[in-house]
C-alpha cells in the first residue's frame, strides 16, 4: 500500500490534468481498503459549473458502486480539503476516511475574490464532527504545500 503523500501525489496529477482539460486544479481519487485506486475525478467545472468538484464527483460515483459497509474502509484522497459540500458528499457515501494535502484557509489565500471559487471558510473537520458516523480525517499535508499551490498560482 502506498502512503498518504504518494496518494496525494496522485491527486495533483489528477488536479494538473483537471487545469490542462480546462477545469480548476483539483484532483481526488478513493483508494480501497487493500490499497488500490478505484476511482478518480477531476474537477468538472467546464461541465457542471460550481457543483463539479473532484470530492463530490468520486463520492457520487462510489455511492453509486459500491456497498456503504465496503465505503467504510475506504479513503478520498484529495489535493485540497474538501469544501463543505463535498465533506457532506463524502459523510453521505459513507466513505470511511480523508486524506487532503492543502487545507481551504490556504487555498482561499490563493483564490481570493475569484466568482469561480468563493471559499466558505468552514473546515471539513467541523463538518464531520456535526455527523453521527465518524470519519478519519487527515490533512493538511504542510510538506506539499508548494507542490499543490502550483497548480493554482496564476489559475485564478
Amino acid at each position: 500500500m502506498r502512503s498518504d503523500t504518494e496518494y496525494l501525489r496522485l491527486a495533483v496529477e489528477i488536479a494538473r490534468a483537471s487545469r490542462a482539460s480546462g477545469n480548476h486544479p483539483f484532483g481526488a481519487l478513493l483508494v480501497g481498503p487493500d490499497g488500490d485506486v478505484l476511482l478518480t475525478s477531476g474537477n468538472t467545472y467546464a461541465r457542471d459549473r460550481g457543483v463539479g468538484h473532484a470530492e463530490a464527483n468520486v463520492a457520487r460515483e462510489a455511492a453509486q458502486r459500491y456497498d456503504p459497509a465496503f465505503l467504510e474502509r475506504c479513503t478520498l484522497v484529495t489535493s485540497v480539503e474538501p469544501c463543505c459540500m463535498c465533506a457532506g458528499a463524502c459523510y453521505w457515501a459513507g466513505i470511511g476516511a480523508v486524506v487532503y494535502g492543502l487545507s481551504e484557509k490556504r487555498l482561499a489565500e490563493l483564490t481570493g475574490d475569484n466568482p469561480e471559487n468563493l471559499t466558505l471558510d468552514l473546515s471539513c473537520h467541523q463538518v464531520f464532527a456535526a455527523g453521527r458516523r465518524h470519519v478519519d480525517v487527515r490533512g493538511p499535508f504542510v510538506e506539499l504545500e508548494n507542490e499543490i499551490s502550483s497548480e493554482h498560482k496564476d489559475f485564478w
